[in-house]
């Protein structure tokens, strides 16, 4: 099949929902993507991933497919192993650079053995020494579970004694958890798009972090861009994020969240390989900034699907 859509597209599939923690915030970025490729003429099809995705997909004549999905099942390198299999392109990075994204871990083993700045960790058993990792990192410092998005089950600990609790407030949630030095300063996000980084945004929360409230909820969150730093600084920060991108396989579109220090140092976080994609998103913003309005960002992420065809 071909044709039926803008630019020959064809039938598009826009993956979303799933299983993961992140559903409700997949289901809304599904479909503001889907509304905006509907508004310019593509035949697409808004697909709530369940169980049997395969069989959602197989024989249903999709030509591309669109994942808005976030967390486990569809930023992990699942769902793109299911669409190699099925050989259906599909937008976002592949196999590899998905899975070793969805892992912080295994994203900073990477960041450290290619010599890119990234704050030092540990990760922590069922029963952390608090003296040990305090010694190891300094106070405060931030707990997070190694496969969640959008700061799920993170916490921040002011003191050894905290450590324990916030162990508990992350295991449950499957995977390794780690524990890692805590940067004070301000927080940047740059989201890149077709090999390029846009205008870097500087997020401020009155929150003790960018959590998960700050991010979907709260109503003092500030979005800062220009992020307020000199030209030559920005540049350096899109420079970093896009080595940090490329070293992790990452590809096509996606977004790298960092800190700068008091000192001036830029520390790299974390890489979302399927960001959030409503109008009130972080990478709409940067778009928009670029002089790129959200249905046309959301066009050129689906074209860019064409370089992969498994």
């Amino acid at each position: 099949m071909s044709g039926g859509g803008k630019g020959g597209l064809g039938r598009v599939a826009v993956l979303m929902g799933g299983r993961s923690a992140e559903r409700e915030i997949s289901l809304k970025s599904g479909a503001a993507v889907l509304t905006a490729l509907k508004a310019q003429g593509v035949n697409a099809h808004g697909v709530d991933v369940g169980r049997d995705v395969i069989g959602q997909l197989d024989g249903a004549g999709f030509e591309r497919v669109f994942i808005a999905l976030h967390g486990r099942g569809g930023e992990d390198g699942v769902i793109q192993g299911v669409l190699e299999t099925l050989g259906i392109p599909y937008t976002g990075s592949g196999v590899l650079g998905s899975a070793l994204c969805m892992d912080k871990v295994m994203t900073k083993r990477v960041w450290l053995g290619a010599g890119v700045p990234t704050p030092r960790f540990v990760l922590l058993g069922r029963d952390p020494d608090p003296e040990a990792v305090r010694e190891r990192l300094g106070l405060p410092l931030i707990v997070k579970p190694a496969l969640e998005g959008s700061s799920i089950g993170m916490t921040k600990v002011d003191s050894a004694d905290g450590l324990q609790e916030a162990w508990r407030a992350a295991a449950p949630l499957g995977g390794a958890v780690m524990a890692e030095t805590w940067i004070q300063g301000e927080e940047y996000t740059v989201a890149i798009l077709g090999g390029e980084a846009l205008p870097v945004i500087r997020l401020e929360t009155p929150r003790s972090f960018y959590d998960f409230e700050a991010k979907y909820s709260a109503t003092d969150t500030r979005y800062l861009i220009p992020c307020g730093l000199g030209r030559e600084q920005e540049r350096s920060l899109q420079d970093l994020a896009l080595r940090a991108f490329s070293v992790t396989g990452a590809s096509g579109w996606g977004r790298v969240d960092l800190m700068r220090d008091r000192q001036g140092q830029a520390w790299l976080i974390e890489v979302n390989t399927v960001p959030g994609m409503t109008d009130h998103s972080l990478v709409p913003m940067a778009a928009a900034a670029g002089g790129v309005d959200f249905n046309e960002l959301v066009l050129r992420i689906l074209e860019s699907s064409g370089g992969r065809r498994p």
